[in-house]
């Protein structure tokens, strides 16, 4: 079993998410399966599939699939910085990094602190639609994006706003006087090939996600807290491979995926708002001697649990939660509910999800927004639109969400597990 702090320094982009995954899967004998090569599926068995390297699926099917159809999902990306292309920007001497914002991050908690690189070089291979992939992961501290001193903006204190293309760039050396122009330009590529060991003259492109290097740590006068860089949604992304790897049923269909793109709307071709996992199931259903017909009854009396993050009540702000619907840190599983449906989830869904927990003994509470304070979505609506089944979005509850380090309690990734290994577990 993966333990959270662990899979949090390992987690350091979608791709390195789905690594660490596929490596747990391979270790416990899950098969690897190809979107690109015909399926031959078994009963007893157990099969992950990689969807363009960010979004992974695992699923294991029982001696007897059509016994029912168990789905958790949750999201691999982050909040983040990405490297643009062409990235070394030159001032004065120094070295920055062109960089663009990946998703809703509260920018000021990403200032004055060591961060890294991880992701994705491509470089050119024998046929041009077939390029070589190396997932690389710096491992070091390499950046910094400095904060202007008090003394240069007064009103710091007051508000600050921070402009993504002049504010947010990391420093990422110094440039010596000696260098000519055309050197200096390929001095971010350059320093790419020697630290990952890859062929310079071949290096195409690549998608390189900036992340804090700072470790996850506990915390509070019991270290009834946790403090992390990820917790969005890494803690749902654990949540769904330590429910199936420790799930005891041997009947039906018990399935995860985990999304990429979901910080961004999820309309890509590895995201959920995709026919990524409809396809996925329905050739599950083809490969197993079942037709279209057998998939959509099935997706009918079948259950989705959707996971992603929820608004914990802040202690400084406790009037931004709903006047009665607020989980606090360690107050167990945050049952996520909206009449507008920007959360999956209805009567009967939310009596399934306390029937678990209560069976078992699983703490939880609930989650809805204040009426005057517009809230966020997750993967549960977006899937549920494309394959009509019931859904609950549900998760572990955090503060200072989308941060750089967020806190959580140290009590609710036991709770949230717990209620996916019954999930798939009946």
């Amino acid at each position: 079993m993966l333990e959270l702090f662990s899979f949090l320094t390992k987690a350091v982009s979608p791709y390195h998410a789905v690594q660490t995954g596929a490596e747990e899967l391979r270790r416990v004998d899950f098969l690897e399966l190809h979107l690109d090569e015909p399926w031959r599926l078994q009963t007893g068995r157990a099969y992950f599939v990689r969807v363009f390297d960010s979004t992974l699926v695992a699923f294991r099917i029982g001696e007897s699939p059509r016994d029912h159809l168990h789905i958790a999902t949750a999201h691999t990306d982050f909040p983040c910085l990405r490297v643009k292309p062409s990235a070394l920007a030159k001032s004065q001497g120094y070295g920055r990094l062109n960089v663009e914002v990946y998703g809703g991050m509260i920018r000021s908690s990403w200032l004055d602190r060591p961060l890294s690189l991880a992701g994705k070089i491509v470089l050119a291979g024998e046929n041009p639609y077939e390029p070589e992939t190396h997932f690389i992961d710096i491992d070091r501290p390499l950046l910094i994006i400095p904060h202007l001193a008090i003394h240069m903006n007064r009103g710091v204190n007051d508000g600050e706003k921070l402009n993504p293309q002049k504010d947010m760039l990391p420093l990422f050396a110094m440039l010596t006087g000696e260098q000519d122009e055309t050197k200096q330009a390929d001095a971010f590529l350059d320093f790419l090939a020697e630290e990952c060991h890859l062929e310079r003259s071949r290096i195409l492109a690549y998608d390189l996600t900036v992340y804090p290097t700072e470790a996850p740590c506990y915390f509070g006068a019991h270290n009834e807290f946790i403090s992390a860089p990820r917790l969005d949604n890494m803690t749902s992304a654990l949540a769904c491979l330590n429910g199936l790897l420790q799930g005891q049923s041997q009947q039906g269909i018990s399935c995860i995926a985990l999304f990429d793109n979901e910080e961004v709307g999820s309309c890509t071709k590895q995201g959920a708002d995709s026919f990524a996992l409809p396809n996925i199931l329905m050739r599950i259903y083809h490969s197993l001697g079942y037709g279209q017909d057998a998939y959509f009854a099935d997706l009918a009396k079948g259950f989705l649990f959707s996971l992603d993050v929820a608004h914990a009540l802040h202690p400084n702000a406790p009037e931004k939660n709903d006047i009665t619907n607020f989980p606090k840190l360690n107050g167990g599983v945050t049952i996520k509910a909206a009449c507008s449906q920007a959360y999956a989830g209805d009567a009967e869904a939310i009596a399934v999800a306390k029937a678990l927990c209560q069976t078992h003994d699983i703490p939880y509470q609930m989650f809805l927004n204040r009426s005057d304070i517009r809230g966020g979505s997750t993967l549960g609506s977006m899937l549920t639109a494309n394959m009509p089944m019931r859904a609950m979005d549900i998760g572990a509850a955090i503060l200072a969400m989308h941060s750089a380090r967020e806190t959580m309690g140290a009590a609710d990734q036991t709770a949230l597990e717990a209620l996916l290994k019954v999930f798939f577990s009946r």
